[in-house]
């Protein structure tokens, strides 16, 4: 086992996202780490609920040891074993969000041993995350450029501020990652989305939000979005957004979304969305800003080069960058082309050595 790695939680970003890609790393590498300083930064530092839910789960897929994994902790080590295939469990027990327990076992379930089912309950649609329906309409399609896929299931929508949401998601394992070369987006082939009410909100917001959106994207074509009211079994409570998405001829995958909330105009929620996505299509971008960050994890573990036209860096992505450098001892370039950014990265070239090769 290799000596424990100190990382201060406080960096950059000083959120979550150190403590996922850490441990997530931590898992896939067999390296210990201790993370201190736990966001430090924030107005309630240490471990909040989601982030203890998403280290204890990566806990249980890799049978480690922990000290200081309590919430309000603001230090943790993780001691890692071997990771694990089989049937795992998180329930956040808030509406903290599905998807970032998901970004952070889903790299974790394409190394284990053998395939992963993880039944995760939280909130589906909340803010300061990607919806679920992000990961599932672009994110997957990203991943399958490295040469990895998970398939989804939304079994119950959770929402602010009770949550209650469920979704299984079904990993194989993968023997490796490819590396990926997102450089040239060509032209955008065709814009979709769906725009949501629940609860008791009537449909009528649904049509607004839709209504808001294709406004702002006048000058695309091929702009459809449906709207709809859940079911009330699959979402009794209350809640309203968008999701848009769209593919490009060269076979990139963007999106963006948007909750409503209480006293916001609902067409402005859907300008939102399509405001963060016009951003991103101007900007001649391959990923769009939710993507941006979560893919370095893998470049870096990926084989090979991988190459990423991105638009303005985020602090999100410089952080990730930091942790995976530190941990992966890989080395990440930026090169700036005008408004865009090329993000480089040679991979380790992880072999996931209970899978055999064809």
């Amino acid at each position: 086992m290799s000596q424990t790695l100190d990382i201060d939680g406080s960096v950059l970003e000083g959120g979550g996202q150190i403590l996922r890609i850490s441990i997530s790393l931590s898992a896939i590498l067999g390296i210990p780490v201790r993370v201190t300083n736990i966001r430090a930064g924030r107005s309630k530092p240490g471990l909040a609920a989601q982030h203890l839910k998403g280290i204890q789960l990566v806990a249980t897929m890799c049978q480690a040891k922990m000290k200081g994994a309590n919430i309000g902790s603001t230090e943790i080590e993780f001691i890692p074993g071997k990771l694990r295939g089989g049937h795992y469990l998180a329930d956040t027990q808030t509406a903290g969000s599905i998807s970032l327990l998901l970004q952070v076992a889903l790299p974790c379930a394409l190394f284990a041993d053998s395939g992963v089912t993880l039944d995760l309950r939280g909130g589906t649609n909340a803010d300061m995350a990607p919806q679920i329906d992000y990961m599932e309409r672009v994110f997957r399609n990203i991943l399958k450029r490295f040469n990895a896929d998970f398939n989804m299931n939304i079994l119950r929508r959770g929402y602010f501020p009770k949550g209650g949401g469920h979704v299984r998601v079904k990993i194989n394992p993968v023997r490796s990652i490819s590396g990926v070369c997102l450089t040239e987006r060509g032209h955008i082939l065709e814009i979709t989305g769906t725009s949501f009410v629940a609860g008791t909100l009537p449909i009528k917001l649904a049509y607004l939000m839709a209504d808001g959106a294709k406004r702002e994207l006048t000058t695309e074509h091929n702009v459809n979005i449906h709207s709809y009211k859940e079911d009330r079994h699959m979402a009794p409570d209350n809640c309203n957004g968008i999701i848009l998405s769209c593919s490009s001829s060269s076979g990139c995958a963007l999106g963006a979304d948007a909750l409503g909330r209480r006293g916001t105009d609902a067409a402005d929620v859907g300008r939102l969305a399509a405001h963060a996505l016009r951003t991103t299509l101007r900007s001649g971008a391959c990923l769009d800003p939710h993507a941006q960050d979560q893919v370095i994890l893998y470049m870096a573990l990926a084989e090979g080069r991988s190459c990423v036209r991105a638009g303005e860096v985020t602090l999100h992505t410089r952080t990730a960058i930091h942790i995976c450098e530190m941990i992966a001892k890989v080395k990440f370039n930026i090169q700036q082309e005008g408004e865009q950014n090329l993000i480089e990265c040679t991979g380790l070239g992880l072999i996931n050595k209970f899978i055999l090769g064809e």
